[in-house]
């Protein structure tokens, strides 16, 4: 029997099979971090990221296919093909966020605008394959299985690589705008490099002068871009907002918005926005925190839970009250919860709240902590966002109130706010229904907040009916006895059409919330 002796590959041929496998595993990750982006910029601007990643992902993964089956012509040219895909993938993907942020700022196009720039970033993400596939064979003729192999390989861990750069190295470090342009570089760089050093023959020599002018032209857009990012972003969001920003920070959970302007009476409005939502307008904001804060203490109130409120608003309420012994309040961001601690506009309004001895904060997801079995309040006070996001919804639902009855200490009562019974009614109710259906007792009210409207609240006990009551130790200003109990009573048109229950597996208050506010 003859054996078979196997030549290993001259050092040359490897090299070159690496590198090319190596720029695989690159453009697989700049490619997973542009799909990533467009995801998280649609869930910042929107609000709906389950939707906003649909639209997105499906969009893409169809024009890749659609980018593989394009390739087929050009593999006769491969390596020219592939410097223009890359120098298109580089500019269009490093300018993706940029461009969608200015069609949703100043032209109010943003799906649209999103559907269109994934097809053609799907295009040319599914027409790489096809031309590395090609160059490969070029390098070294082997079994096709094993080539496919080797490239998918690279491909998927690459892939991996962007999944877990986006969140934690380019967003945190860059943001989105100045992180996709980085990206796009780095596509760029990958896909020339390769090509030049490997393939420059393949290239006519006019062919080489157009794609190093190409180069510089897309080099420049993206390093302008870069140096231009900044102003960019601060014109942007200055055409989103009507008054003017004095502060922003694109944290790790969310965009902050502090904006001031004079109000028609003269004092001055400072506006917080929370991706885009308004959370109060210093004008009238202690309506909204009254009618939240006081008929909850109505009744035992020696130990306070607060569920979000990062700005210290409702804490500033709650202080009021000398019997109250602690306070702990749960805040995801601790970005939010420095803002109030430090600026200066914030630390007027919440009366430095948190420097109390009675406050502990915690920062930490509200859902995760309750399951933590962290005793028993008299007062449990929810103070969230509405629920206009997959990652906030989760707050609004059977499971979580549920949870939240769990820390009710006997005799304990909870108020929840629950946005607007005018403007989103279904919303509104739905939160009530969910509340009962977590076996709480409970009374809706609302009351008028101008920034907001009519501005609606859940308050829910475990053991008795509910009542509302005031018991403040000194005069409110915008609530007394007779006003809080007309705040119970609801015009036939705003009542209760039969309302869904939300939950984890079936949350409707996103879509309902979505749906009203739009």
């Amino acid at each position: 029997m003859t054996a078979v002796v196997v030549r290993p590959l001259p050092v040359r041929v490897r090299a070159a099979r690496v590198a090319l496998l190596a720029t695989a595993f690159i453009c697989a990750a700049c490619g997973l971090v542009y799909e990533l982006s467009l995801v998280t910029l649609g869930s910042y601007l929107l609000g709906d990221t389950a939707a906003q990643a649909s639209i997105t992902l499906s969009v893409m993964v169809f024009a890749m296919g659609l980018g593989a089956l394009a390739a087929k012509p050009l593999r006769k040219y491969a390596a020219a093909a592939f410097v223009a895909v890359e120098l298109a993938l580089a500019l269009l993907g490093g300018l993706s966020v940029l461009a969608l942020y200015a069609a949703y700022a100043w032209l109010n196009i943003y799906t649209s605008a999103l559907i269109f720039l994934a097809m053609l970033l799907g295009i040319l993400i599914g027409a790489e394959i096809p031309l590395l596939m090609e160059l490969l064979q070029r390098i070294r003729r082997q079994e096709p299985g094993s080539a496919v192999a080797d490239l998918f390989a690279a491909d998927y861990v690459g892939a991996l690589l962007g999944g877990l750069a986006f969140p934690f190295l380019l967003l945190p470090l860059f943001g989105q705008i100045r992180g996709s342009l980085i990206v796009g570089v780095v596509n760029a760089v990958a896909g020339l490099t390769v090509v030049f050093v490997l393939f420059r023959t393949e290239l006519p020599r006019r062919s080489r002068w157009v794609f190093g002018a190409l180069t510089a032209v897309v080099a420049g857009v993206l390093v302008g871009s870069y140096l231009y990012a900044d102003r960019f972003e601060a014109t942007a969001q200055q055409a989103l907002f009507a008054h003017p920003i004095v502060w922003h920070e694109q944290t790790r959970y969310q965009s902050i918005v502090l904006t001031e302007s004079v109000s028609p009476f003269g004092t001055p409005d400072v506006r917080l926005f929370l991706n885009g939502d308004l959370q109060f307008s210093s004008v009238d904001e202690y309506r909204y925190h009254e009618a939240l804060v006081h008929p909850a203490l109505a009744g035992a109130r020696r130990e306070v839970l607060v569920l979000g409120g990062g700005d210290g608003l409702a804490l500033r309420e709650i202080l009021r009250y000398p019997d109250v012994e602690r306070i702990t309040l749960v805040e995801l961001d601790p970005e939010m919860i420095a803002l109030a601690r430090t600026d200066p506009r914030l630390v007027e309004l919440n009366r430095r709240a948190f420097d109390d001895r009675r406050v502990r904060v915690i920062n930490a997801d509200a859902f995760s902590w309750l399951r933590t079995d962290p005793g028993a309040f008299d007062a449990v006070i929810v103070d969230l966002p509405d629920p206009d996001q997959t990652s906030i919804a989760k707050l609004y639902t059977k499971e979580f109130y549920a949870m939240t009855a769990g820390v009710l200490a006997p005799g304990g009562t909870l108020v929840i706010q629950s946005g607007s019974p005018f403007f989103a009614p279904r919303s509104f109710w739905c939160i009530e229904t969910t509340v009962r259906a977590a076996e709480l007792r409970t009374l809706p009210y609302h009351v008028d907040v101008p920034s907001f409207g009519d501005w609606g609240f859940v308050l829910a006990t475990r053991d008795t009916e509910p009542r509302l009551r005031l018991d403040p130790p000194a005069a409110l200003r915008s609530l007394d006895a007779p006003s809080l109990a007309a705040a119970a009573t609801f015009a036939p048109d705003r009542r209760d059409p039969g309302s869904p229950v939300s939950t984890l597996m079936h949350p409707v208050i996103i879509d309902l919330e979505l749906h009203e506010w739009r």
